[in-house]
């Protein structure tokens, strides 16, 4: 059974930083995919940010903020989180593919709320 395990969320004011870290723990290895979406309130859930291989991707609105890294000997993802506004707020959640064509898993997700 493959589980999530999120933290690094809170609070902070506009202009601050967060690292999110997802650990991922079970029977996996070498994971295809690793990625983080986000939920704000009323909206909905949508891709912030990813990895796989080599490759990453970042949706326009966090491109130059925000930095996704991951630790293959730990089967962990992080978010490094600068310059945080407002609108960044929301629940975030790892997702992670760990063979490619595969079902994927989630993390319970954390709280991030920029407020000064």
């Amino acid at each position: 059974q493959v589980q999530l395990l999120e933290s690094g969320g809170g609070l902070v004011q506009p202009g601050g930083s967060l690292r999110l870290s997802c650990a991922a723990s079970g029977n996996i290895f070498n994971i295809y995919a690793m990625r983080w979406y986000r939920q704000a309130p009323g909206k909905q859930r949508g891709l912030v940010a990813g990895i796989a291989g080599g490759s990453t991707f970042y949706v326009d609105s966090v491109k130059g903020r925000f930095t996704i890294s991951r630790d293959n000997a730990k089967n962990t993802v992080y978010l490094q989180m600068n310059s945080l506004k407002p609108e960044d707020t929301a629940v975030y959640y790892c997702n992670i593919v760990p063979t490619l064509g595969m079902r994927d898993y989630w993390g319970q997700g954390t709280q991030v709320t920029v407020s000064s």
